[in-house]
């Protein structure tokens, strides 16, 4: 499925922001922004979901018109 639809791996973005890079993330010091690290990492996360999800949704909208 993926091979006939790659936009659809930008869903995984999210996944990765959120739970693979986690661990990593996991750190009070240094501050950015005045905001401990993972509270800013879970904020850039969280703006950048909807970017993924329209991506994927503009990669299933162009498929769309070619297979009609």
């Amino acid at each position: 499925m993926i091979a006939r639809r790659p936009h659809l791996l930008w869903l995984l973005g999210p996944f990765v922001l959120y739970l693979g890079v986690l661990p990593f993330a996991n750190r009070v010091r240094p501050v950015v922004l005045g905001l401990p690290f993972l509270f800013f990492w879970l904020l850039c996360a969280t703006v950048l979901t909807p970017l993924c999800v329209w991506l994927a949704h503009r990669g299933d909208r162009k498929r769309k018109g070619r297979v009609s």
